[in-house]
C-alpha cells in the first residue's frame, strides 16, 4: 500500500473510491492491520488503498478528528462515506467495505 502525505491527500481521494488507513509506526494494532489491508486490497481492484502516518501528517489527523489508531476511512469522489476504528481481521474489513461501498 502506498503511503501518502498531506500534500497529495486531496488529489488521491478526489476520484473514485479510496480506503485510507490512518496509522502510526509505533502502534501495535496498526502493524497487525497493515498485512490484512494488503490481503484485502487484492479483492477490491476498483478501490485504491493508501496509508497516512498521523505522526507525519498531524494536519490530516486534526482535520478528520482522528483520536485513536488504526482508523480506516473510505472516501468516494472526495466525500467520506464510512469509517471504522481498531484492528479487524480480513472478514471484518471486507464486511466494512461491502457495507460502506454498496450502501
Amino acid at each position: 500500500m502506498k503511503i501518502i502525505k498531506s500534500a497529495e491527500f486531496d488529489a488521491t481521494i478526489a476520484n473514485g473510491t479510496t480506503l485510507v488507513d490512518f496509522f502510526g509506526d509505533w502502534c501495535g494494532p496498526c502493524k497487525m492491520l497493515g498485512p490484512v489491508l494488503e490481503e484485502v486490497s487484492a479483492k477490491y481492484p476498483d478501490i485504491e488503498f493508501v496509508k497516512v502516518n498521523i505522526d507525519d501528517n498531524m494536519d490530516l489527523a486534526d482535520r478528520f478528528g482522528i483520536m485513536s489508531i488504526p482508523t480506516v476511512y473510505i472516501f468516494r469522489d472526495g466525500a467520506l462515506i464510512g469509517k471504522t476504528g481498531g484492528y479487524q481481521d480480513a472478514t471484518g474489513i471486507c464486511r466494512f467495505i461491502d457495507d460502506t461501498v454498496k450502501a
